[in-house]
Parts: C-alpha cells; sequence; structure tokens
C-alpha cells in the first residue's frame, strides 16, 4: 500500500475557530476612553471614583484611560511617564525601560504602569470635543441624576429619598462583600391609593407615566433568584447607627434576608462604609459578567 506524504492543502478559513469572532479589545478599550473622558469633561469633573462606578471599572483604570487620552494631569503622572519616555529614548526597549523607571523612582511595576499610557490599538485625536462623543452623552445624564439623587439622600436621610435612589439604580452592577457582581430591577404594579403621607400626588403622577413602581427588588445574579422586600431594605436603613459610618460585616445591619445585597447597595448610596479588606473585593478590577476588560 503506497503513502501520500503530501500533506493536505490547508483550505481557506480553516483552523480553530475563534470563540468569540466578533471581539475586539482595542475597540473595547476605544470605546471606554471616549467614555471617560465624555464624563471627565462635565462641568461637575466628577472624581475618578465616580467615573469608575458609572463605567463599572476600577478608578486606576480610569486614570490610565484618561492619561491615554492626555487629559489627566499629575505631578507623579507627569514624573513617571518623563524618566519612562527617558529610557526609551536611551535605546531601552518597553519592559527594560520600566524596569529601569521602577528602580529610579523607586515604585512597583505596578505602579509605573498604571501611569502609562495604553500604547496599542489607540487612537484618540487631540481635537476630539467631549460634547460630540455620543457614546457619553447618555452616561453624562445618569451619572449626574444619580450623583445628585445620592447626595439628596445624604442630606434628607429618609425613606422616601432612598426609594429614589433604589429606582435610580436599577439595572447598575454592585458587587457583594465577597466580590460577587449582582444588579436588580423593579416591577410595575396596578395603580392603587396610597394613605401615607405626600406619596399620593406622586403615585398619580406616576400612574399617568405608566405605573407605579411595586416595593421588590429582583435581584438578577442567579437564575433563581428571590426578590428581595423593601420592608428588608428599611429594616437595615434603620440599623445604621451613623450614616457614613465603618459596618465591619452584612450580618451587623441585622439578621435580614438578604443583606448581603442590602449592604453592597447602602455601600454604593455612600450610607455605610466598608473595611479595607472588602473594599478590594468590592472594587474590582474587572467584572468577569461583562464585556468591559481591565488592561491594568
Amino acid at each position: 500500500m503506497t503513502v501520500d506524504n503530501k500533506k493536505a492543502k490547508r483550505k481557506p478559513g480553516g483552523g480553530r475557530k475563534k470563540s468569540k469572532p466578533d471581539y475586539n479589545p482595542s475597540a473595547i478599550l476605544q470605546n471606554q476612553i471616549e467614555q471617560a473622558v465624555a464624563l471627565y469633561r462635565t462641568e461637575e469633573h466628577p472624581s475618578l471614583q465616580t467615573i469608575a462606578n458609572e463605567l463599572d471599572l476600577n478608578s486606576i483604570k480610569v486614570r490610565k484611560l484618561l492619561i491615554t487620552a492626555g487629559v489627566y494631569k499629575s505631578d507623579v503622572a507627569d514624573q513617571v511617564n518623563r524618566v519612562f519616555n527617558k529610557h526609551r529614548a536611551s535605546g531601552l526597549l518597553h519592559t527594560e525601560a520600566i524596569a529601569a523607571t521602577m528602580r529610579e523612582l523607586n515604585l512597583s511595576i505596578a505602579s509605573v504602569t498604571s501611569y502609562l499610557p495604553y500604547e496599542k490599538g489607540v487612537y484618540f485625536p487631540a481635537e476630539t470635543d467631549s460634547s460630540n462623543i455620543s457614546v457619553g452623552a447618555e452616561r453624562i445624564r445618569r451619572m449626574r441624576k444619580r450623583e445628585k439623587i445620592l447626595e439628596e439622600l445624604r442630606i434628607e436621610q429618609s425613606e422616601e429619598a432612598l426609594w429614589a435612589a433604589v429606582i435610580e439604580f436599577q439595572g447598575y452592577k454592585f458587587r457583594t462583600y465577597s466580590g460577587l457582581v449582582f444588579s436588580y430591577s423593579l416591577k410595575k404594579g396596578r395603580c392603587r391609593g396610597n394613605t401615607e403621607s405626600g406619596v399620593v400626588n406622586k403615585q398619580d403622577e406616576a400612574c399617568k407615566q405608566g405605573g407605579v413602581y411595586t416595593k421588590e427588588l429582583f435581584i438578577d445574579r442567579r437564575e433563581n433568584s428571590k426578590s428581595l422586600a423593601w420592608s428588608s431594605v428599611l429594616l437595615a436603613y434603620h440599623n445604621i447607627p451613623q450614616i457614613g459610618c465603618v459596618i465591619d460585616r452584612p450580618k451587623a445591619l441585622g439578621d435580614i434576608r438578604g443583606v448581603t445585597y442590602i449592604y453592597a447597595i447602602f455601600y454604593r448610596f455612600g450610607l455605610i462604609d466598608a473595611p479595607e479588606k472588602a473594599k478590594e473585593k468590592m472594587e474590582l478590577v474587572r467584572n468577569k459578567d461583562s464585556e468591559q476588560m481591565s488592561f491594568v
């Protein structure tokens, strides 16, 4: 029997197919830069953490995006880039220049790289006007509204202000004490009269706009997740010793069903603070349930 040793000719398009053929990290990064710049250039000039919360990113990642766009300035960033560029100009490779910058400034590799711009697949013209970046327009409006509502909540410290914040943060990606990502949604029910003082008129107005929200938060972290009762949220709210104080763990708010989720919501709302170790998990660099990835 004769054996044909000639290799079969490879067919065009053959080989292993990409698991995500439409995935384009450069496009994702470009989109993140544009959105971060659009938010950063608003009149309020929000903090890095505020932008990070809105974009579901880490504040360090946001800073790196803004450095890449050339809109973020600081003494440390300027110094790191000046020293790094000096070593690159001397003929050192990228990794060698980073190492040399680390030694000269006595910084860790993470610190050095976090202050350097992204180099691959990024194009951001200096003349780009943030007002023309359509992808950021809606986020700017939403961020302004959310921050205003949270400010009113921290000033008024009322159940009504808390409910307004809950309505506004539907779909927002929170992180639990252990770092698990979740969001919630509300459902609208039939319009019925309410005897609570000051609520009836608002419900009448809401009915005209399509109904009122029921007092249940539907958690979407798991397929069969149960709802979170508004009464449980209020119970935990009234168990906060002082607005903004550090609560060591979720159970410190009470033996309440769904308190893990409530703790995360209250932390984002600024009603409570968390221990430093918990913050590391509640403010992750990468959100595994999102297509947004960290390139830090």
